[in-house]
This record gives structure tokens, C-alpha cells and sequence, in this order.
């Protein structure tokens, strides 16, 4: 279980779309003023070097965000990119910030907001420590070496703000690696909404040969329904290489509950110009669908 290392596929395409979604769906949270608890139950070690060993052996994040560096185009994948540009000096594309730094990033002091980070890879773990102390962050973030499905039970529902307020975002995005993985995805939502059925949680995973893969969207379709809540679900496929070797992961999904109502027209803008600049060849596609 401890084989996955997220460096090798930092900045890759299913990156770019879980952190395009990621980054609109906290900045229409964050129009509101009440504070806000933030939790990555699978966090990795928060920054990766594009320019380091593990990047360059698999060459992913060259068919990811560094083919959208030069782009113009939709709000949501210009808040992305000016993201990504906020960890580099100017003209250098060297760092690539995962969902912890990104959501640091956006959190406001004045409302209080709080990250919640746990990894229990003890390599990553050690890294994201190192990497958040950088921050000086305090109290603001906390990182937990220990089983983020777990974890997250205790964090449920969310303790008053200083303003009265209750309010919750969970990014929930593991390996998958076991396919024990989505079961435990379905079940950590379906508990998450039984705990706080008003926070937005959102599913990443990735689409592959796996009947689990296909299954998981649709049960957290039957489960939203089953107890009344929106969702909004996104997928993102390059394609294939045509020639060569081509074994690699080349789509992925994001789901989520409880989604801001204006995250699918940002989505729709957007995609599209991701897929044209990212597409390798037969099989590339996107599509933004919601419910509820």
C-alpha cells in the first residue's frame, strides 16, 4: 500500500482537472464570510519539483499543465494557471503545488479558515511536514500521519465558527492502487453525509479498465439521490498515443457533492480548451454533467 508516490505525476492531466475544480469550487465557497474547515484526506507531500527525478522519469506533467502555460482563455483555467504561476518565479515552470499548498493559498485569515491535511505514506508524510513548516502557517494547518478516511469521521460534523457557522469542503482523492479504495470512497461519503450533510465533498478517481472505476460514479449518483443532494460530475480523457507505448493513465473523473451551482458553467468554458491542448489522439473526450 505504500507503493504509490504522487511525485511521478505531479502536473499531469488528471491534476490539471482536479485542481481546475478544485480552485473554482473554494473560490465560490469562499464568497461567503464564515470560516471554513478545509480537509485532504490523501495529501501527499504538498509541493513537487516538475524539474526533479521522479517528474522527469515519467514525463506526465509535460502532457499536462506545462502544455497549458502559454494559454488565454476561461476564468476557471486562468485562476488555475495563475495558480500554478504563483509558485514559480516569473518564466519558470519548476514547482507544481498540490491540493494542500493550493488550498492554503486561498485561505483567509480574517474568516478563520482551517486545513486539515493527513498522509500516511511515511515518506510523503515526512515531506509535507518539511513542506507546510516553510509556511509558518501555525495553528492554520494541521498534518497527521494517519488513515484519512478514518480521520475524517472524528472532523464530522465541523465545530461552530467564531461567526456561528458550520461549514466543511473535503477533497477526498486516494492512489486507488487497492481497488478497496472506491469502497471505501462510497462508504466515506455516504458516512460524511450521514455526520454533515450540508458540506461539499469532493471525489477524485482515475477511468480505467477496472469495473470499480466505472462504478463509482454511478453509486455516488444512486447515493446523492437517495438522500436529495446536488452533484456535479466531470471527466477529462487525453486519448490514446497513437504508436509507441502507451500504458499510462489517460482519463479521469472528479465528483462532487453539494457543488457550488456555478462551477458547471465554468467547467464547460474551460474543458473544452483543456482537451484541445492536451489531446494525444483516439479517445479524447470531456464531459460535465449534474443532478439533484
Amino acid at each position: 500500500m505504500f507503493s504509490y508516490r504522487h511525485a511521478f505525476h505531479a502536473g499531469n492531466h488528471a491534476d490539471v482537472l482536479k485542481h481546475l475544480a478544485l480552485i473554482a469550487t473554494l473560490k465560490h465557497l469562499m464568497q461567503k464570510d464564515a470560516g471554513i474547515q478545509f480537509v485532504d484526506t490523501h495529501a501527499g507531500a504538498g509541493l513537487y519539483r516538475l524539474d526533479g527525478d521522479y517528474a522527469e522519469k515519467s514525463g506526465e506533467a509535460a502532457e499536462g499543465v506545462l502544455k497549458l502555460l502559454n494559454l488565454k482563455g476561461p476564468a476557471a483555467l486562468t485562476d488555475y494557471l495563475e495558480m500554478v504561476s504563483g509558485f514559480n518565479a516569473k518564466g519558470s515552470s519548476k514547482i507544481y503545488p498540490g491540493s494542500p499548498f493550493i488550498i492554503h493559498k486561498l485561505l483567509r485569515h480574517e474568516a478563520r479558515d482551517r486545513l486539515k491535511l493527513f498522509e500516511l505514506h511515511p515518506t510523503d508524510h515526512k515531506s509535507l511536514v518539511g513542506n507546510v513548516q516553510q509556511l509558518e502557517a501555525g495553528r492554520t494547518v494541521s498534518v497527521t500521519r494517519a488513515d484519512g478516511f478514518e480521520s475524517l469521521k472524528a472532523l464530522l460534523p465541523p465545530p461552530v465558527s467564531s461567526a456561528g457557522s458550520r461549514r466543511t469542503c473535503v477533497l477526498i482523492d486516494p492512489s486507488y492502487e487497492i481497488k478497496n479504495d472506491y469502497y471505501r470512497v462510497l462508504d466515506s461519503i455516504q458516512d460524511s453525509l450521514k455526520r454533515f450533510a450540508t458540506g461539499t465533498y469532493i471525489v477524485w478517481y482515475p477511468i480505467v479498465p477496472r469495473p470499480e472505476a466505472h462504478d463509482l460514479p454511478r453509486k455516488l449518483k444512486g447515493l446523492c439521490s437517495q438522500v436529495k443532494k446536488p452533484w456535479l460530475h466531470a471527466t477529462l480523457a487525453i486519448g490514446r498515443k497513437t504508436g509507441g507505448n502507451d500504458t499510462g493513465l489517460s482519463a479521469s473523473g472528479i465528483f462532487i457533492v453539494n457543488p457550488p451551482f456555478a462551477l458547471k458553467p465554468l467547467l464547460n468554458e474551460a474543458l473544452p480548451v483543456v482537451e484541445e491542448a492536451l489531446a494525444r489522439g483516439p479517445g479524447r473526450s470531456w464531459a460535465v454533467e449534474s443532478g439533484g
